[in-house]
């Protein structure tokens, strides 16, 4: 017992001893150089260069703002300490480059500043959209030059089934992905072949597809929509962007027989819709009394407000409104079509005017004779009015001869990558009976080792 106690003291006297070093090694003076020395270093490190629009953004103070309402020009730079004149000789010596009235409000401006005691301004950079940007610089000489931020385009893949009550936008949002892709498949690649009111329980499709990122960060949308797959109702469609004149830029979507998706007429004037009323000769209208009256139209219900599109290229011949049809839009495509939209909220064309597929005409409203928001579509053919859906409508050019060896050679790696894109819910059963070979494997070294 003594000894323990003994060893004990001895123990406590040897920590106080080393407590005691430990303090007067770290209270020692630390030579002032080396503090000094320690943060230049760290300071040093903390510097990221930044570049922006050409510039270092590091050898100015940077001003950044918004193009507020009533602002002009000259009110933003003498706000920043430019005076008049030089205002004036600065608009003099850029407007064959950049017309400054063009500012538009809520635009962002940057101001580039000198990092001295005066802080004025040495440029003006002005971005009209996400990508585009003009220079004014009057540090040196005044000059001014327009430009575009660096993109980069990032190729990504997505797959979607329709669930019972879904829709494809829904799909898209359930994963976080952009309804750009679903208004790209129904109007630019799908617009002619699926209606997109009527999908069904299963359906499904798969995209490759291009983001685009502004200075490797900012998200700029999707650009394009590379190749898609689509099965609706059992059948299968394939489609692939294709550049048919390479002079013009020009591109559209093709089969995987190289035959052109699109057809003359789209299927409907309005997207997302729905058909509320049908052609019908024999229909009952409630508004007349419930008399049978011709319905020679179809109705698309849509909110009060949705654009109207043309569904071919032509000519507006009427532009007009009446007690019946309210205000409504008519066009004439060749010499068998014309197409009618009725009811209209507000009217976009005048009479004379040539449209183009996909033009918006006008917005869905509530004119003339009508119980809801909703266009009335009426079609004719050979001037006499049909029902749209039943019509062979003719489709758009198909590809050239020419082009048709280099385009199915083209196509060949996105049909095998399209492939071999499996669906969500395909890798989700693969998983899911990897859980279960799993679970039995233990089930069966648990017995194994029970038997033991």
């Amino acid at each position: 017992m003594f000894n323990m106690s003994f060893q004990n003291k001895k123990l406590q006297k040897i920590c106080l001893a080393l407590v005691v070093f430990t303090n007067i090694i770290s209270c020692k003076k630390v030579p002032k150089e080396a503090v000094i020395s320690n943060e230049i270093a760290l300071e040093e490190e903390k510097i990221i260069e930044r570049y922006e629009f050409g510039f270092k953004l590091n050898d100015f103070i940077v001003v950044r703002d918004t193009i507020k309402k009533g602002d002009s020009f000259g009110q933003i730079l003498e706000r920043n300490k430019i005076g008049y004149p030089q205002i004036y000789h600065i608009v003099e010596k850029v407007k064959d480059t950049f017309d400054i009235a063009r500012l538009q409000e809520g635009k962002p401006y940057t101001l580039l500043c000198s990092k001295d005691s005066l802080q004025l301004p040495t440029s003006f950079i002005y971005q009209p959209n996400k990508e585009d940007y003009v220079v004014i610089n009057f540090q040196d000489s005044i000059h001014a030059y327009t430009n575009k931020k660096p993109i980069k385009y990032v190729e990504k893949e997505a797959t979607g089934t329709i669930a019972p009550g879904s829709s494809i936008s829904q799909v898209l949002d359930e994963q976080g992905l952009s309804q750009v892709l679903a208004y790209m498949m129904a109007d630019d690649i799908y617009a002619w072949t699926i209606d997109f009111n009527r999908l069904q329980q299963g359906d499904k499709f798969k995209v490759i597809y291009t983001d685009k990122y502004i200075d490797d960060s900012t998200y700029a949308g999707v650009h394009n929509i590379k190749a898609a797959y689509f099965e609706h109702n059992k059948e299968l469609f394939y489609a692939f962007e294709f550049e048919t004149d390479k002079e013009k830029g020009f591109k559209d979507y093709f089969s995987e027989d190289a035959k052109n998706l699109r057809r003359a007429f789209l299927k409907a004037p309005v997207q997302f819709s729905r058909v509320s009323s049908r052609y019908n000769l024999k229909r009952r209208i409630a508004y007349y009394g419930n008399r049978v009256r011709p319905h020679k139209g179809t109705d698309f219900a849509a909110n009060v407000g949705t654009p109207i599109l043309a569904t071919a290229n032509g000519t507006v011949t009427k532009s007009s409104y009446t007690r019946g049809n309210g205000k409504y839009v008519k066009i004439k495509h060749n010499a068998t079509y014309s197409t009618q939209y009725l009811h209209m909220k507000n009217r976009n064309v005048k009479a004379g005017q040539f449209v183009k597929q996909g033009d918006v005409i006008g917005w869905v409203g509530m004119t003339g004779n009508t119980a809801g928001p909703h266009v009335c579509y009426r079609f004719w053919k050979n001037g006499k009015q049909v029902d749209p859906f039943r019509q062979k409508l003719p489709e758009a050019e198909p590809i050239s001869d020419s082009l048709k060896a280099e385009y199915l050679e083209f196509i060949k790696p996105l049909k095998i990558q399209l492939d071999g894109i499996e669906f969500l819910e395909d890798k989700l059963e693969i998983k899911l009976d990897s859980t279960k070979i799993l679970d039995n494997q233990i089930l069966v070294e648990d017995d194994l080792i029970t038997k033991k």
